[in-house]
């Protein structure tokens, strides 16, 4: 069972609080440059010598913002259940999961036989129709109760700036407000309030002030602060749309509680707003019915993301009331008096995603993927949870189902406060050397064959089984053992 209790999230706070005040507990720089020397420089060297090529031509050397970096990204070349495989032939536990996506396994089999046919028979676009575009639609409306109808895009981003002009079309509203520290895509007008709250315009190098007219954020977990926030755009013509992930920012890593969410969409009723999931990495992986469906609340929009084409690429997707999407029909019609949200995208639900995606959600449910996958994601979290105490480190480790949290440092933990100007600077110092140090653990976990998101993050599959979680566990031993307070 998920626990999204208001009593469980004020633990795990208050936990994290503590974290951010304690002096930086990180992997020791005597075990550090061991992993660079005796790990990477020996055991990585294809990896090396192909990045260091890839540098003439890419900027940065890689193509892909979850790519890790120190001391240089690895090249991967295999997927398969719960492994991933270097081009040197190393083998990782994937606790990456595509950045969330994938809850069967890795590359499962039976959908990608599914896919070979149809590559076979028919290409993976023609432009027009397929069947399992109406599949896949089918499926989710039957899975989540908030959608009548879905429309796909390319990948989260789109599907979130689709969902800002149907709220604008349907309330005849221009404002939006959107969780601080939490990220919709790299839209210009969702570029905003990411990674922290407060941060507001800060990280949104090359989009215009002006950009953020109609933009605004809300403190996670503070219904107070976000009623206030509405109270003052009903002044200014009112607010189009609520936005914001179920579990809270960046998949929960500053955790939100069901009761928080429930009192959002009272909001949202009160003032004549619309509430958006954003659901990219929560739906079908908390539960066949997406984070919605464990928090009892009701969204009028549901952004999807990966998991909507099972991993597999041009994936993304918004679904809802039949009231609200009816702004978003394609097709060339005349005499059609519906103002139409201006969407679009070639290879929006293209034949081999849409069929991805139909088999992947269909696997996911018959064979209770969500179930194990939490299960797993439990087992690992306590597993971490007892090398903490048995080590007396600062760390805090929390989960919501199959999205596991490894805080080592606390970087995202931090705040922005705008009416204090004079602390700001001494945030960001504070972000920035935590930032290098949640690197440098990264770099640990990946020297001992454990594949996370940004070295805070682990994502558990229905492919892990007890042994698995295990071994998993005896790695981060070996690492955990190496901690010391580099402030001592």
């Amino acid at each position: 069972m998920i626990d999204l209790s208001q009593a469980t999230v004020d633990i795990i706070t208050g936990q994290l609080d503590e974290l951010i005040k304690k002096p930086i507990h990180s992997i020791s720089p005597q075990a550090l440059s061991k992993y660079e020397n005796e790990y990477y420089l020996e055991k990585c060297s294809k990896s090396k010598a192909m990045i260091d090529e890839a540098r003439k031509y890419i900027p940065g050397g890689v193509q892909h913002n979850l790519a890790f970096n120190h001391p240089f990204p690895l090249v991967f070349t295999g997927a398969n259940g719960a492994y991933l495989t270097d081009i040197d032939g190393n083998r990782y536990f994937d606790f990456l999961q595509a950045g969330g996506p994938v809850v069967l396994s890795s590359n499962p089999p039976e959908v990608r036989e599914k896919v070979i046919d149809l590559l076979n028979t028919c290409g993976p676009s023609t432009g027009l129709f397929h069947e399992y575009e109406y599949k896949l639609a089918k499926l989710v409306s039957e899975l989540m109760p908030s959608v009548d109808w879905l429309r796909m895009f390319n990948s989260g981003t789109e599907a979130c700036m689709a969902a800002i002009r149907v709220a604008r079309l349907a309330t005849k509203k221009k404002r939006v407000l959107k969780m601080g520290g939490a990220y919709h895509g790299w839209s210009d007008q969702l570029a905003y309030g990411i990674r922290i709250p407060g941060s507001k315009f800060t990280q949104a190098h090359g989009v215009p002030l002006k950009t953020f007219k109609y933009t605004d954020e809300f403190f996670p977990g503070d219904l107070n602060a976000l009623e206030r926030k509405l109270r003052r755009n009903q002044l200014r013509g009112g607010t189009a749309a609520i936005m914001l992930e179920a579990i809270g920012p960046e998949s929960g890593t500053r955790p939100v509680s069901a009761e928080f969410v429930q009192g959002v969409e009272k909001l949202c009723r009160k003032y004549g707003c619309m509430l958006i999931f954003d659901e990219v990495v929560t739906a079908f992986r908390l539960s066949p019915q997406g984070a919605q469906g464990i928090i009892g609340a009701e969204p009028d929009l549901t952004v999807f993301g990966k998991v909507i084409g099972g991993g597999y690429p041009s994936a993304g997707g918004l679904g809802g009331k039949q009231e609200y999407m009816k702004y978003l029909a394609a097709g060339i019609q005349t005499g059609d008096k519906v103002k139409k949200a201006l969407v679009g995208g070639t290879l929006a639900a293209n034949p081999l995603t849409a069929l991805a995606g139909y088999y992947t959600i269909k696997q996911i449910v018959e064979t209770s993927a969500c179930e194990k996958a939490n299960a797993n994601g439990d087992r690992l979290t306590a597993g971490l949870k007892q090398l903490i105490e048995k080590y007396n480190l600062p760390f805090v480790a929390f989960n919501q189902g199959s999205i596991c949290h490894l805080e080592t440092v606390g970087t995202m933990h931090f705040s922005i406060n705008w009416r204090k100007p004079w602390t700001i600077p001494a945030v960001l110092d504070q972000t920035a050397v935590r930032k290098n140090e949640m690197e440098h653990m990264g770099s640990a976990y990946m020297a001992e064959g454990i594949v996370t998101l940004a070295g805070s993050r682990l994502y558990t599959s229905a492919a892990y089984d007890d042994e698995m979680i295990d071994e998993a566990l005896r790695r981060f031993d070996r690492i955990f053992k190496n901690v010391v307070n580099l402030e001592a």
